[in-house]
């Protein structure tokens, strides 16, 4: 990397039509973050000084995401091609004497470290003009073609549209992403012209306006450079980001069973020792401690799961969910804004909300917190070593002692004490030989007709 201060614009003003959405393209999810975000992320992870957006339609969208971060905002109003775009932000890099990084906000999975190379080969060796980011896809199709000599030096960039057959032969293609100095840029595309196929001003034609040669670097992985235009494209980069995060993880020491069948958000933290069965799917917002095993088809989002705890199959924790150390949560059991404290056990077929189970207490099948009137959300508490028999509902706000036990089928609304029993059931009765006669009755009714 330079000393020099570094600057970064980011194109995202088109349309996204082949999107057919009412949310701008840029801020499609991939991980659950949107993609201009994994974008942000990266620029800001490399010391960039100032970060402009450039944007065109649902401009207040994309203003409304990026609220709170230090990101200038230009308008592009007319599409009038790339060359465009990056000369909107002109006004928004005023007084800034550096480098700048073009880059598109649909293009989201750039590293750091191709960044990094990129400014660094823009202050060293030839001291070229640009520098423009090259990869060689596997069918180049429609892609802009870089013509460049051994040493990366450019020759030529031309648009598919204007190239000739022996142009279009060449498999190094223009990402799009470029690397220049402020003090020229701006001034380089005052110079470019629309007279091309498209009427458009293109960015890469700065590259060949006469004078000082530019270069070409090339990616070691084109999927970094893969743009994001349309749903199908939406989730090749979701496939190859959560690739990427599966090896990571199981590197790290997480054993997948089946990798393939395992969906991380982009911030979900796993200790080593860590056990995912298949189809196990984290929103945003999961740490695991070492020792956890989570079972197949569990869903879990916003919660924090303790040291060897187990989970599913088939759980859903929603955001607050706490496991404590050993804890364990079985099949069709459903958390939110709960801890179940050490030890403690919702085998199956539970709904604790706003609730704190106190350690090694035991919740039996059928149990549901009933935690919302229609209006207000209330608390239920459930203190260490109780024990609550199956299809209880606990009418909240309500407190359950330490050691108390709660008979089947009752419902709480009011305190236990600790160590104390809570029977709610009507008595059982019962009639001697009933059940015989009424079968019997039943037969000749039914042969009589």
């Amino acid at each position: 990397m330079s000393d020099r201060p570094l600057a970064a614009i980011i194109l995202a003003a088109g349309q996204g039509t082949r999107m057919k959405s009412e949310t701008h393209k840029v801020l499609h999810p991939i991980a659950g973050k949107p993609m201009l975000h994994h974008l942000l992320d990266t620029v800001d992870s490399i010391g960039v000084e100032r970060t402009v957006v450039v944007v065109g339609a649902r401009r207040e969208q994309i203003e409304a995401s990026v609220e709170g971060r230090n990101v200038a905002i230009a308008v592009q109003d007319d599409q009038l091609g790339t060359g465009h775009a990056v000369a909107q932000a002109h006004d928004a890099l005023k007084g800034f004497a550096g480098d700048v990084l073009i880059l598109y906000g649909d293009v989201p999975m750039v590293s750091a470290a191709t960044m990094q190379e990129m400014i660094f080969r823009l202050n060293n060796g030839s001291d070229p003009r640009a520098v423009v980011l090259g990869f060689r896809p596997d069918d180049a199709g429609a892609y802009g073609r870089i013509i460049a000599d051994d040493q990366g030096e450019i020759e030529k960039m031309v648009e598919f549209k204007d190239a000739n057959e022996q142009e279009r032969a060449v498999n190094l293609c223009n990402s799009g992403l470029m690397a220049a100095r402020s003090t020229d840029l701006f001034i380089l595309l005052d110079q470019i012209s629309n007279d091309n196929a498209a009427g458009e001003y293109y960015l890469p034609d700065i590259v060949m306006l006469p004078g000082q040669q530019s270069a070409v670097i090339e990616v070691d992985n084109p999927a970094q450079v893969a743009g994001v235009n349309s749903r199908s494209e939406l989730a090749a980069v979701e496939s190859e980001w959560q690739e990427r995060r599966r090896a990571k993880a199981m590197a790290n020491g997480v054993s997948l069973i089946a990798p393939e069948t395992v969906w991380f958000s982009h911030d979900t933290e796993i200790s080593s020792d860590v056990v995912i069965e298949p189809n196990v799917i984290f929103g945003p917002g999961v740490t695991i401690a070492s020792g956890a095993k989570i079972y197949g088809h569990s869903h879990i989002e916003g919660a924090a799961i303790g040291p060897k705890t187990n989970v599913g199959p088939f759980a859903r924790l929603r955001p607050g969910a706490v496991l404590e150390e050993g804890a364990k949560v079985g099949n069709f059991v459903e958390m939110k804004k709960a801890v179940l404290g050490k030890g403690a056990k919702a085998n199956h077929l539970t709904y604790l909300g706003d609730a704190e189970v106190g350690e090694g207490a035991n919740i039996g099948a059928g149990t549901i917190t009933c935690n919302y009137d229609g209006y207000f959300k209330y608390k239920t508490k459930i203190g260490k070593g109780a024990f609550i028999g199956s299809n209880s509902a606990l009418v909240a706000p309500v407190t359950i002692g330490d050691g108390a036990i709660v008979g089947a089928g009752a419902t709480l609304t009011k305190d236990v004490p600790e160590d104390a029993l809570a029977l709610v059931r009507a008595e059982q009765a019962g009639k001697q030989g009933w059940a015989k006669k009424f079968r019997d009755a039943m037969t000749r009714k039914k042969a009589g007709k």
